[in-house]
C-alpha cells in the first residue's frame, strides 16, 4: 500500500529551516577549489575578461542544474539512489555512481584538509624554512621518487588525518540538525570572518595592487579561445557541488513548504562572491611576492592548486611582516572551507546507505565513515600519497562528475522526459517562478556544453596520459577509479532494499494539465 503523499517508509529528517539549508548548502559549495583553483584559472584565461564566461557558465549551467538537484531532491525526497529509483527502476544505478564519485573525492579530500591542519602548526615557527616546496614534498609528505602504491605511512600526515576523521563522524553520527547544521552554523560564519580579516591584511601589503592588476586586468582577446569557455564552465561546475548527489541529498531535508528557486539564487551567488573575494586576497598576496622578488606577477610560478597553498603561500610567509599570524589565519581557513564541503559529500554516501539498509546516522556515520577513513589512511597518507591524489581527483572531477551530469540531464530530459514536472515543482513551491528556458538549458544546453568537454577531456587522457605519469599507473588509478565507481554502481543497484523505496508518492501532486504535458504521477516511469 503506498504511503501518503510526501511521505517515505521512515519519518526523514529536516534542516530546522531555510536558514540552516543555506549554511549548508554554501559550507558544501565554498571548499578548496574555491581557495586555490579559481584565482590561477582566472588569471590564466584572460584575467578580468574571464569574468564574462564565468557569469556566462553561472547563469547558463550552474544555476539550472543547482535547481535540477534541488527539484529533484525536494520532491522525491532521498539520497541519488531513492531519486532515481523513483524516477525509473532502471536509474537507480546513476545515483549508486553519484554516491561513488562522493566516496572517492571523500578518500583524498579529507587528506588535504589533515595537510591544511599541519601547516596551521607549521605556520607559527615558519617550519619551512627558506625551502617550502622541499619541506612540502620531502620532509613533511617524504613523497616517494617513483609513482605507485605504497604502505609507507607518513606519522605526520596521520596523526590530523586522524583528528580530521574524530571530527567529521562525530558532526555526521549526530544527525542533519543536531550536527551538519550546528556545524556549518559555526564553521561558515568563522570562515567567513577568517577569510575577510585575511583579504583586508592581504590588500595592505606592499605590491598589492600589482597583484590586483595582473587579476583584473582583461585580456578580451581571450575570449575568442572556446578553452577560455571550457575552463569557465568547469570552474562553475566543480565549485557548486552539482551534479554528484551533494545537492540532491540536502534539499531532500527540506521542509516541503520551501523556497527553492530563490534559495538557489542565494546560494549561487553566494558561492561566487566568496571566489572572487579569494581571487583578490589571493593576488594581492601574489602582488606582494613578485614586489619582494622584483618580477612581475606573471612571472611566479604555482598560481593555482596544491602547489599554491603549500609552497607558494608558505613562501609569501616567511617574507611578509606578521607572517605567522597570516599563515594560522590562511591554513585555519582553507581546513574550514574542506571540512564543510566534506561533510556534505559524506552525507550523500551515509544517507544512501541509510535508505538502502535502513541504518540509523550514527551507523551510516560510523560503517561508511570507517571504511573511508581506514582506505583514505592507507591509500593517501603514504609517501605515494601525493601523486596518487593529482591522479584520481582528476578523473574524478573530469571524467566521473562531468560524466554524471551529461548522463542526468539526458535521462531527466530526453528519456523520462520529467522536466516539465520538475519545472512545476519548483514554481509550486518558490516565489521565484522560473519559465520554459530552464527547461531547454538542462535538457538541450547542458548536455551539449558539458558532452563536448566530456569528450575533450577523455580524448586528452587518452592521446596524452596524465602528469607524465606511467600508463600503467594511470590506468589503474585513473580510468581504474572510474571503473571502480561504475562497478560499484551496478552491484549496488542489484542490492535488496531494506524499505521499498518506491512507497513515496511525490507532492505536491501534479493537476491533470501538467500530467497531459509530459509530467507523470506516482514514482514509477
Amino acid at each position: 500500500m503506498a504511503a501518503r503523499a510526501g511521505a517515505g517508509p521512515a519519518t526523514r529528517e529536516q534542516w530546522s529551516g531555510q536558514t540552516g539549508f543555506i549554511l549548508a548548502a554554501v559550507g558544501s559549495a565554498v571548499g578548496l577549489g574555491n581557495i586555490w583553483r579559481f584565482p590561477g584559472v582566472a588569471y590564466e584565461n584572460g584575467g578580468g575578461a574571464f569574468l564574462v564566461p564565468y557569469l556566462v557558465a553561472l547563469l547558463a549551467v550552474g544555476l539550472p542544474v543547482l535547481l535540477l538537484d534541488y527539484a529533484l531532491g525536494h520532491r522525491f525526497r532521498g539520497s541519488p539512489p531513492s531519486v532515481f529509483r523513483r524516477l525509473s527502476t532502471r536509474a537507480e544505478s546513476l545515483g549508486w555512481f553519484q554516491v561513488g564519485i562522493s566516496f572517492v573525492i571523500i578518500l583524498y579530500y579529507t587528506v588535504i584538509i589533515a595537510w591544511a591542519v599541519s601547516f596551521v602548526w607549521f605556520s607559527v615557527d615558519t617550519a619551512w624554512g627558506d625551502d617550502p616546496a622541499g619541506f612540502f614534498t620531502g620532509e613533511y609528505l617524504q613523497v616517494s621518487e617513483t609513482p605507485g602504491l605504497s604502505l609507507d605511512i607518513v606519522p605526520g600526515v596521520l596523526l590530523p588525518l586522524v583528528a580530521v576523521w574524530v571530527v567529521v563522524l562525530v558532526v555526521l553520527a549526530l544527525g542533519v540538525q543536531r550536527g551538519l547544521e550546528r556545524a556549518n552554523v559555526v564553521f561558515l560564519p568563522l570562515l567567513v570572518v577568517l577569510f575577510v580579516t585575511l583579504v583586508v591584511r592581504a590588500l595592505f601589503l606592499e605590491g598589492a595592487g600589482e597583484g590586483l592588476t595582473a587579476f583584473f586586468t582583461p585580456d578580451w582577446s581571450a575570449l575568442a579561445d572556446p578553452g577560455v569557455w571550457i575552463a569557465a564552465f568547469a570552474q562553475i561546475f566543480f565549485s557548486l557541488s552539482i551534479a554528484f548527489g551533494i545537492m540532491i541529498t540536502y534539499s531532500s531535508y527540506l521542509k516541503r513548504r520551501s523556497n527553492l528557486t530563490s534559495t538557489g539564487l542565494v546560494v549561487g551567488f553566494a558561492n561566487s562572491s566568496f571566489e572572487l573575494l579569494a581571487g583578490i586576497g589571493v593576488f594581492a598576496t601574489l602582488g606582494f611576492m613578485a614586489h619582494q622578488e622584483g618580477v612581475q606577477v606573471g612571472e611566479l610560478e604555482g598560481l593555482t592548486g596544491p602547489v599554491l597553498s603549500f609552497v607558494t603561500f608558505p613562501h609569501i610567509i616567511s617574507m611578509m611582516p606578521g607572517g605567522p599570524v597570516f599563515g594560522v589565519l590562511f591554513f585555519s581557513a582553507l581546513a574550514l572551507a574542506g571540512i564543510t564541503s566534506l561533510l556534505s559529500l559524506l552525507q550523500v554516501v551515509s544517507s544512501a546507505f541509510q535508505e538502502k539498509f535502513g541504518w540509523t546516522p550514527r551507523q551510516g556515520a560510523l560503517r561508511v565513515g570507517g571504511v573511508a577513513a581506514v582506505l583514505s589512511v592507507v591509500l593517501f597518507s603514504t609517501t605515494t600519497g601525493l601523486p596518487l591524489l593529482d591522479t584520481v581527483d582528476t578523473f574524478a572531477n573530469e571524467v566521473g562528475i562531468i560524466g554524471s551530469a551529461v548522463v542526468m540531464t539526458i535521462l531527466v530530459g530526453v528519456v523520462l522526459r520529467r522536466l516539465p514536472e520538475l519545472q512545476w515543482h519548483l514554481n509550486a513551491v518558490s516565489s521565484t517562478r522560473i519559465g520554459a528556458w530552464w527547461r531547454w538549458m538542462v535538457g538541450i544546453g547542458v548536455p551539449v556544453v558539458l558532452g563536448y568537454m566530456l569528450l575533450t577531456g577523455v580524448w586528452t587522457l587518452v592521446r596524452d596520459g596524465y602528469g607524465g605519469n606511467p600508463q600503467w599507473f594511470v590506468n589503474a588509478f585513473g580510468w581504474g577509479t572510474v571503473g571502480v565507481i561504475v562497478v560499484f554502481a551496478l552491484v549496488m543497484s542489484f542490492v535488496r532494499w531494506r524499505h521499498d523505496p518506491d512507497e513515496l508518492v511525490p507532492w505536491p501532486e501534479l493537476p491533470a494539465s501538467q500530467l497531459r504535458h509530459g509530467g507523470q504521477k506516482g514514482p514509477r516511469s
